[in-house]
């Protein structure tokens, strides 16, 4: 039987490369935004999976995600938590961010993966299925992005950890800290850009480059409770 993948945030990005990567590798695919319907409805009928839309801000709507591919497919073997929020100006909150703005990045960044990590448990240890959570660089080294962000990614990090701890054999759970990747939503970030010429690959990643380690790290039978970073080596700097 054909092996599902449910991408969280995947109509762009880095959430689409890698639903076109499991495409290619032959899995079907389930694609998910939270408002960008048209463009998950299109994605969905080119690769010939389907498409979902939920407000991961919203527990109800999160929890119900995994039943949806469940009674569509009937199986789960990959559960990727891409979708995620930021603020793109470093310090933005020391100048004002509210505590409603630190509740919304922890609902969607920690919370939703949460709830979808644990509906899809079931489904998971049947199939001896993999978790991916799509953490960041700044979760791992305190430095170069907003402290609520890197805190609830850094969160995400040690949660990767801990399910790992709790769920071998059956499922294996890791993590992907991307550094700078070039998607529309970093296209602005011009220090960030600079930054990253400094890396020893003299540039950010591509979409394309994050999705090869998030399907290598899915068929991998043997990886569990790590968290991965993907930066060009700018750490060395």
């Amino acid at each position: 039987m054909q092996r599902v993948a449910l991408v969280t945030g995947s109509t762009s990005g880095i959430g689409e490369a890698t639903a076109r990567r499991f495409a290619a590798d032959g899995m079907t695919v389930v694609v998910h935004s939270r408002s960008s319907r048209d463009a998950g409805v299109a994605l969905a009928s080119e690769l010939g999976g389907t498409y979902l839309q939920a407000d991961l801000s919203r527990d109800e709507e999160a929890a119900a995600l995994v039943p949806a591919v469940l009674a569509e497919f009937g199986r789960l073997d990959v559960l990727v938590n891409n979708a995620g929020i930021s603020w793109p100006v470093p310090h933005a909150e020391l100048d004002g961010l509210s505590a409603a703005d630190w509740r919304r990045l922890l609902e969607v960044n920690l919370i939703a993966p949460w709830l979808l990590c644990t509906a899809a448990l079931p489904a998971l240890r049947e199939s001896r299925g993999a978790i991916v959570n799509v953490t960041s660089h700044a979760g791992v080294r305190p430095k170069g992005s907003s402290i609520a962000y890197a805190a609830t990614k850094a969160a995400l990090n040690h949660v990767t950890k801990l399910l790992a701890a709790a769920l071998g054999p059956e499922v294996r759970v890791n993590a992907v800290a991307p550094g700078l990747v070039d998607t529309p939503m970093t296209a602005d970030w011009t220090e960030a850009q600079t930054l990253w010429k400094t890396a020893p690959m003299g540039r950010a990643a591509q979409p394309a480059d994050v999705a090869d380690l998030i399907a290598t790290i899915a068929g991998h039978g043997y990886l569990t409770g790590e968290v991965i970073v993907l930066d060009g080596g700018l750490n060395l700097r």
